[in-house]
């Protein structure tokens, strides 16, 4: 640090271990976006002081961690810049939050941290989270052109909805996964058979649930929930098994 603080590209540095995605362009995007505000020397460069490495930190782990939009994140750095407790996300810059305001957790980062657990997740509503597509690309990583493409092949959003939303937590941990995939050389097409295999995958246990759903009674509807929910992990395991054996056999070839 020198003795007008940091220049982005030495935060640049500071974080890039930490927050692979970052890139000087990001830390202007935020600047613009009124999230952070560096000073500027007299020649019109950027300073950085330790305390906007901590913001910007606050803010890259609000979005990595807990998916939480803009809109939300500038929420909260407004409360912290009142000097009130913030009402979830990640701990404030340059501190911590205490045990109460980590109980308080917002709804949107709740939902979606309920989405990482084990099994399906039926008894939890998806729509609890409702994004718009911008929210939606902040929260995956993906461009408007990749969320419209992955729409069209039944990636992400409802067949009923017109490309802008509302997308759900199901969307967000969806459009994550195929950010990743798209980073290592698929496309938007190649994820289709993954919506193809679901539907397919879907009508089977459709035929070994109906009975259970057309009955009334609703201890009858909540046992066909747990079939599901047991479906798909054994499902699941069958399919990491083949998948797995399959791999190893395409790396002995190399």
């Amino acid at each position: 640090m020198t003795a007008d603080g940091f220049t982005i590209g030495e935060v640049l540095n500071q974080l890039k271990e930490e927050f692979e995605d970052i890139t000087i362009s990001k830390i202007r995007f935020l600047e613009s976006e009124g999230l952070i505000y560096p000073d500027r020397t007299e020649s019109g460069y950027r300073k950085f002081t330790g305390d906007d490495v901590d913001r910007l930190r606050f803010i890259l782990t609000a979005q990595r961690d807990h998916y939480l939009p803009l809109k939300v994140i500038r929420e909260q750095l407004d409360r912290l810049d009142a000097g009130q407790p913030t009402s979830a996300g990640p701990p404030p810059p340059g501190g911590t939050s205490d045990e109460a305001d980590r109980d308080t957790g917002g709804s949107l980062a709740q939902a979606l941290e309920a989405t990482t657990g084990d099994g399906l997740g039926l008894e939890r509503a998806a729509d609890e989270v409702e994004l718009g597509l911008r929210d939606l690309c902040e929260a995956t990583g993906l461009s408007v052109e990749e969320v419209r493409q992955l729409r069209e092949f039944g990636v992400l959003g409802h067949a009923s909805d017109d490309g802008g939303g509302p997308f759900d937590a199901d969307d967000v941990l969806a459009g994550k996964a195929a950010r990743e995939l798209l980073r290592l050389g698929l496309e938007p097409r190649h994820l289709r058979m993954y919506r193809q295999f679901v539907d397919r995958e879907v009508a089977l246990f459709e035929q070994l649930v109906t009975p259970l759903l057309r009955q009334r009674n609703p201890e009858a509807r909540r046992q066909a929930g747990r079939q599901l929910e047991t479906l798909a992990g054994l499902t699941g395991k069958l399919k990491r098994a083949l998948l797995a054996r399959a791999v190893r056999d395409v790396a002995h070839l190399g």
